[in-house]
């Protein structure tokens, strides 16, 4: 019963496994009959040769219409940005602007828009200001643009002294500009009410 391990392991491996009688040569007529020179290609039955045209039409159809698709969807997106009048395509990078600079940059362009936007609103149009109105804004949007230019020059350079205070003073020209329609627009009030009373006496 005890025995000793490495006589075990010397009498496995002197007992060489045995192939069955005539193993080779079975195998070599087996390799002959399917991969000799001599055997020709089975013809396939017309049934399998259509099926196989069939399967690929089918393939080359749906990767057709997928990729038709795809493109089509990209140009409808590509044509639907371009034709929307006034908006210019954006690029990867954002445009920054003085508020992203520093607080103190912000707290100046928020007391400049601010005041702004509130003598946009206090603008009452009537038909007798209508054209003086139409001038100043018309040079207002002028300062637009060329503070949107600015920004994008802000963008693009980085932030230096002379487009910092270009557009500060971009800022300061047109709440100016406003503040003088206001002027203009109390004038032309009051002469309106001189002829009146004028009229009227």
């Amino acid at each position: 019963m005890a025995q000793d391990i490495r006589d075990i392991i010397k009498a496995s491996t002197s007992i060489e496994p045995k192939l069955p009688k005539d193993h080779q040569a079975r195998f070599e007529a087996r390799l002959q009959a399917n991969f000799s020179p001599n055997k020709t290609l089975q013809a396939s039955s017309p049934k399998q040769f259509w099926m196989k045209i069939a399967a690929v039409a089918i393939a080359f159809v749906a990767v057709s219409v997928f990729g038709y698709y795809q493109l089509s969807k990209n140009s409808l997106e590509n044509s639907f940005v371009e034709s929307v009048p006034g908006v210019e395509s954006q690029s990867d990078e954002t445009l920054v602007h003085l508020a992203d600079i520093s607080p103190d940059l912000k707290r100046i362009e928020q007391y400049y828009t601010t005041g702004i936007e509130g003598a946009l609103a206090s603008l009452t149009i009537t038909p007798d200001n209508k054209d003086v109105i139409d001038g100043y804004m018309q040079q207002l949007q002028m300062l637009d643009l060329e503070y949107e230019s600015l920004n994008f020059d802000l963008t693009q350079a980085g932030p230096t002294e002379e487009i910092i205070t270009a557009l500060v003073d971009n800022l300061k020209m047109r709440l100016e500009l406003l503040m003088k329609l206001k002027i203009k627009l109390k004038e032309l009030k009051n002469n309106t009410n001189e002829n009146i009373s004028s009229i009227e006496v």
